[in-house]
């Protein structure tokens, strides 16, 4: 899915309002340090706003928390490590979609705690990195987690919102979407069957047909959602304060995608 982030030209007092919102919420972040801090002892920055989605901060802090929470969904390999201006891309992508969210009132898609123990025993059980460890047991889930600098509390956090954000998009986009008979059959021959080496067993469409259909769904899904996501970006006000931090423009002036 493509995380095509838009910057759209921001007035000088708009700008100047920003930086200042910037330094504003820095401050706010050193304050408790201030105060227990001796006052010929020089200050120390505990975090810093990296960018601002429609006036939401985006903090160093919270790049380096999904850093380490990529490793409960890594990327495929092949892709190699993700760069820091991707991973902000995806927190901006996601304060957009929880945004929406709030307008929205969509309260029916906050997942149960059952929910999230459910997921969350699934993700010890299922995910290289935490199989490797014995993450089932709850000593191997302990190391696991101080391995990546990672606490109970923010993985039970990250999959409340992840269950949270999918379910909406669920709700939102897939009702209405119909796939025909001639689409799934079409995928069979054309994508499925290729992938069968000679002599291979082949499952009879019939067989296939329901991944089919939920394969195809899927892709429609994927479509409106990021049709959607880049319309919030191109309408809301998105600015990221760290230039090393900015994806580079691509040839068309536009914010460079990633998927």
């Amino acid at each position: 899915m493509r995380n095509l982030l838009n910057f759209r030209p921001l007035t000088a007092p708009c700008k100047a309002w920003r930086e200042g919102l910037a330094m504003l919420l820095a401050a706010v972040a050193l304050a408790p340090a201030l105060a227990q801090t001796p006052q010929a002892a020089s200050p120390v920055m505990l975090d810093r706003v990296v960018a601002v989605v429609n006036n939401q901060a985006i903090l160093a802090s919270d790049l380096e928390q999904e850093k380490r929470l990529s490793a409960l969904e890594p990327r495929e390999a092949a892709r190699g490590a993700e760069t820091p201006q991707q991973t902000l891309q995806r927190l901006i992508g996601r304060a957009l979609i929880e945004q929406q969210i709030r307008q929205e009132e969509a309260q029916a898609t906050e997942p149960t705690p059952d929910e999230v123990a459910t997921r969350l025993a699934e993700l010890r059980k299922q995910v290289p990195a935490c199989v490797r460890q014995n993450c089932a047991s709850d000593a191997g889930w302990k190391a696991f987690l101080e391995s990546r600098g990672l606490t109970q509390a923010q993985v039970e956090t990250y999959l409340r919102h992840r269950i949270e954000v999918l379910r909406f998009i669920e709700m939102r986009f897939r009702q209405g979407i119909r796939i025909e008979p001639e689409e799934i059959a079409s995928y069979y021959h054309d994508t499925l069957l290729p992938q069968y080496a000679p002599g291979e067993a082949i499952p009879p469409l019939e067989q296939v047909s329901p991944r089919i259909e939920e394969i195809l769904l899927q892709q429609h899904v994927n479509v409106l959602f990021s049709d959607w996501l880049d319309n919030l970006r191109k309408q809301g006000e998105v600015e990221v304060l760290d230039p090393a931090l900015e994806t580079p423009a691509a040839p068309g002036g536009e914010g460079a995608g990633t998927e």
